[in-house]
């Protein structure tokens, strides 16, 4: 698709500096601009880029500007980022969305599909499966029996929905992830750990997205829980029983275990481990790598492993750093008060 600076402004609100009718056929980063591509530029450190970039028309924060004139369009708005932003989104509408049922899927006689949705090649539906309106289901993904999906959900190749699991409206689950499958629960005896049967289920809330290669299991009784809007990154581990609140962001390679409760807001940064029965508040960030392994209260910040305030982290950090310098000076002072005792 082919657009001119003065359509792209129109969509954004913004104001054109230049050649209105300059056409875009492409979109490139700034560092890599061509001709005929749009980029954006919505931080200070950019702003060379504004005398040296190559694309045709650059979106631009306000503030940026330092002077009337630049080789390339301009369209000026308030916030760039949030602008090229609306314009991704309706590029992705624009694409549109696929509708019917490919040859080579399975599709249960109980299964019920809404209207407008797709279902790809060699997917399997299983009996008494719901799948809302205007869901795609992409080629080669499993469903279980009993599983609900509401409206206006992605499901990506070869990901895995277990029985009785419940997705809301407007989620996405990415490639390879595994919805539902058993948490880890294993009974010690005088022969070995016996498996504990996992009885429950996951319940994945509305506007929820989950990366790839993700594992969330369902729980050993009653259900494993994510929350409205909350957004999932790719490797990450769910274990039974969880319960995460709403609008969290979980980044890579994070895993929490069994039972523990995250409230609302929440920033958890990559490989964080988080270990079972306790609750974290609402509003709290953890650094990446951090080990969490007690309860966390509202609007704390925390970083470490074990995990503890970040301000007592960084303090430490510096003296940690020095800590041979600091026992070498320890010693000194020891041997200088035994050499005075003897005198």
């Amino acid at each position: 698709m082919e657009f001119t600076a003065s359509q792209i402004a129109s969509f954004i609100d913004g104001k054109i500096i230049g050649d209105e009718n300059a056409l875009i056929k492409g979109v490139s980063p700034i560092e890599n601009g061509e001709s005929g591509h749009l980029s954006f530029i919505a931080q200070d450190r950019f702003s060379h880029f504004l005398d040296t970039s190559k694309c045709s028309v650059i979106i631009v924060s306000e503030k940026l500007l330092i002077k009337d004139t630049y080789t390339p369009t301009l369209i000026v708005v308030k916030d760039a980022y949030l602008s090229f932003q609306v314009l991704m989104n309706l590029y992705q509408e624009m694409k549109g969305r696929k509708e019917g049922i490919e040859n080579g899927s399975s599709i249960h006689d109980t299964a019920v599909i809404g209207d407008k949705a797709y279902i790809g090649a060699f997917t399997y539906v299983s009996e008494k499966a719901k799948i809302g309106e205007g869901s795609q289901i992409y080629p080669h993904v499993y469903i279980g029996k009993g599983v609900k999906i509401g409206k206006n959900c992605k499901i990506d190749s070869g990901a895995r929905i277990y029985d009785y699991c419940v997705i809301g409206d407007n989620c996405v689950i990415h490639s390879n992830t595994v919805v539902g499958g058993d948490g880890f629960g294993f009974q010690p005896t005088a022969e070995g750990f016996k498996k504990i049967p996992q009885l429950g289920n996951v319940i994945i809330e509305d506007d929820v997205e989950i990366g790839s290669n993700c594992s969330i299991d369902r729980a050993t009784i009653g259900s494993t829980i994510i929350g409205k809007g909350t957004k999932i990154d790719n490797l990450i581990q769910i274990a039974h029983n969880v319960k995460i609140g709403q609008n969290n962001v979980i980044a890579a390679q994070a895993g929490i275990a069994g039972s523990t409760t995250i409230g609302d807001w929440n920033q958890i940064g990559g490989q964080v481990g988080i270990v079972g029965h306790i609750k974290i508040g609402n509003q709290v960030k953890i650094q990446a790598q951090s080990g969490v392994n007690s309860s966390v209260n509202d609007k704390e910040t925390l970083y470490g492993s074990p995990a503890i305030s970040y301000n007592d982290y960084l303090r430490s950090y510096v003296h940690f750093r020095s800590f041979p310098e600091i026992v070498s000076r320890i010693n000194n002072l020891e041997n200088n008060s035994k050499d005075n005792t003897n005198e």
